[in-house]
């Protein structure tokens, strides 16, 4: 990794901080990507290293715009590892609901506007949450059914899959080396725990982060083995260990919904329609 930029959304807090740690201390010049350039800063200097903080919010497309706009030069990884979990009902600047922007539009929109910089790989963390996940065409954003916060989380990270999944034919087609890979971090240790607006939610949290959890250096495993372990585009890794909640990563399965071609084809294209950036890379002339 010596003299590689990569680029980790979240990287301030959790197993994206991990990451970061670990791939600065690998030798590479590591971005943190974060919404709060405050904690970001702190968490930088806490690592060894190459590190710069830029500011990125992926709830609102224009912060996403403004980021990928001031980059410039090679980029070896791009990590969509920010996240949110089960907020309450939360609309966007974008009028998008909150998980749905953040987990997966935010990062559809990152990836397509950074993706003619990538020279490696595009690592996206999703979660074990995506087998109770659905994709609602008719109501993607939560505007007519009630809210469901964790029936909203796993659409996001349904969503995440199904995106892999579609990049990286798109890059076969196009006869691009780049790959696209997802990982999951099992059951991890982060303050991901602790927005739910619901005070027992929040207890039941701390408890299990306490008493269940790996830390969040091997919740940070799955998405380093994504990144650079010798596996195919399209792979999804996780923790190896008990009912892959922790242990050292691994390739795992993923749901049959998070396998349905056809359904990460149209939400591509929904995407595209919803955020207005599209896959920027064109097929190879024929000579």
């Amino acid at each position: 990794m010596t003299g590689a930029n990569v680029i980790i959304t979240g990287a301030n807090s959790g197993i994206g901080r991990a990451a970061a740690r670990a791939f600065a201390a690998a030798g590479a010049s590591v971005v943190l990507a974060v919404r709060d350039s405050a904690k970001g800063e702190a968490a930088a200097a806490t690592m060894p290293g190459r590190t710069e903080v830029r500011r990125l919010d992926l709830a609102d497309l224009s912060s996403v715009r403004e980021f990928a706009a001031a980059w410039h030069g090679q980029l070896a990884l791009l990590i969509n590892n920010a996240g949110v979990m089960v907020p309450p009902l939360t609309r966007t600047a974008d009028g998008f609901e909150l998980q749905f922007a953040t987990n997966h539009l935010g990062h559809f929109a990152l990836t397509n506007l950074l993706l003619e910089h990538v020279s490696g790989r595009v690592v996206t963390v999703s979660s074990a949450a995506h087998r109770y996940g659905r994709i609602d065409f008719d109501d993607l954003n939560w505007e007519r059914k009630p809210y469901k916060a964790w029936r909203a989380y796993g659409q996001s990270k349904l969503a995440n899959l199904l995106f892999t999944a579609e990049l990286q034919r798109r890059l076969t087609a196009v006869g691009s080396d780049v790959l696209a890979t997802a990982a999951h971090p099992g059951y991890a240790s982060t303050n991901l725990q602790f927005h739910s607006g619901r005070r027992i939610s929040d207890l039941l949290g701390a408890i299990g982060n306490r008493l269940l959890a790996q830390s969040e250096e091997g919740g940070a495993l799955p998405t380093i083995y994504a990144a650079v372990a010798d596996i195919p585009g399209n792979s999804f890794a996780g923790p190896g260990g008990f009912m892959e909640q922790r242990g050292a990563p691994k390739l795992v399965g993923r749901a049959a919904a998070a396998a349905d071609m056809d359904t990460a084809r149209r939400l591509w294209d929904v995407s595209e329609e919803l955020t207005g950036v599209r896959f920027p890379l064109l097929e190879p002339a024929v000579a």
